[in-house]
């Protein structure tokens, strides 16, 4: 390699591309990887084109392309792109999800699981365990977001979605396989009980 010309040096003509300077570095880098040497000269040579043009462009006699200038800056630039889709892709599931603390867990889980034992052992009252649970349910909501309007449509929908997936499940412990003899109010109230809880503490 001439160690006079660093356009020699890098095997490129002098009217060569900024591309094409950068592929030829590229490729020598990679040539001469375990001769640290070649690899300095290589550098070095490329370095003396870029500060050559530089000073030729405050001459006004050529015009430096912008990724001469700027290349950190276009190598950079597309990795901003993609964390942006992310936050608008989720933005609306934050506002469904909560993070509950500790507290805002357990206390509604005592509540619902205190009512839940008093279904099991008198299934005549499950009726007014569940209309307990549904109170429960508005009571934690509205004090976690103050939104009435919004507490009584979550408290409802998880009365609704509890008792339909109650009467799936006795549907299926009463078939001919299973036929456990529990009472249909038990279940269904048990399992409101778990999904008002999982609305109460886990939606906003």
């Amino acid at each position: 390699m001439s160690a006079e010309n660093p356009y020699k040096q890098l095997g490129i003509n002098e009217d060569a591309t900024f591309e094409e300077i950068q592929a030829a570095r590229s490729r020598l880098t990679a040539e001469y990887s375990s001769d640290p040497k070649r690899q300095e000269a290589i550098e070095t040579a490329y370095d003396a084109i870029l500060m050559e043009r530089l000073r030729m462009r405050q001459e006004g006699k050529i015009k430096v392309p912008e990724g001469i200038r700027f290349a950190e800056r276009l190598t950079q630039a597309p990795a901003s792109t993609p964390p942006a889709a992310v936050k608008q892709s989720a933005a609306w599931l934050q506002g469904l999800i909560d993070t509950p603390t500790r507290a805002d867990v357990l206390w509604p889980a005592g509540v619902f699981l205190a009512l839940a034992g008093v279904s099991f052992y008198s299934p005549p009252v499950a009726s007014l365990t569940l209309a307990l649970g549904v109170i429960t349910s508005l009571y934690f909501l509205t004090r976690k977001e103050n939104k009435l309007g919004r507490a009584v449509l979550m408290s409802l929908l998880g009365l609704t979605a509890g008792l339909a997936l109650g009467a799936a499940v006795n549907a299926l412990l009463q078939t001919q396989f299973l036929n456990i003899p529990l009472a249909t109010e038990t279940i269904a109230a048990g399992i409101t009980f778990v999904i008002l809880w999982l609305v109460t503490s886990f939606l906003k």
